[in-house]
């Protein structure tokens, strides 16, 4: 009789829950006439309020490094992300081309963070 090699079969499954955990908070300001310098607009944080209509008092919001993004909305259209920045530490946003932008008109901020979670769990049968 042959020599024959014996391979030992595990069988496992397994399964993984992941919860994206979003965090969107709301910055609302309507644009006022000192905060356009040419054709850039600034806007300081304290300027803009929250969801509920409270002032923002320190700094806005920052999103975290690879998870999370910001959208900008001016007069309700969705902006290109290259035309403004959200300084590091959230104490302004800034707005190039902003020399288009009618005053009066509502400026949002939507800051999109994600904490995720995952649980894997195993069970091998053999």
């Amino acid at each position: 009789m042959a020599t024959e090699l014996f391979k030992l079969k595990v069988y496992a499954e397994t399964t993984t829950d992941t919860n994206a955990n979003p965090e969107v908070v709301k910055y609302f300001y309507t644009l006022s006439e000192s905060e356009i310098q040419g054709s850039t607009i600034t806007i300081p944080a304290t300027e803009f309020v929250d969801d509920d209509g409270n002032p923002v008092t320190e700094n806005l919001l920052t999103v975290n490094e690879n998870n999370g993004y910001y959208l900008l909305f001016i007069n309700g259209v969705l902006q290109q992300s290259s035309l403004y920045t959200v300084s590091t530490d959230g104490s302004n946003v800034v707005i190039t081309e902003g020399d288009t932008v009618p005053i009066g008109a509502p400026i949002v901020l939507v800051v999109n963070n994600f904490a995720p979670e995952s649980t894997s769990t195993t069970t091998v049968i053999t």
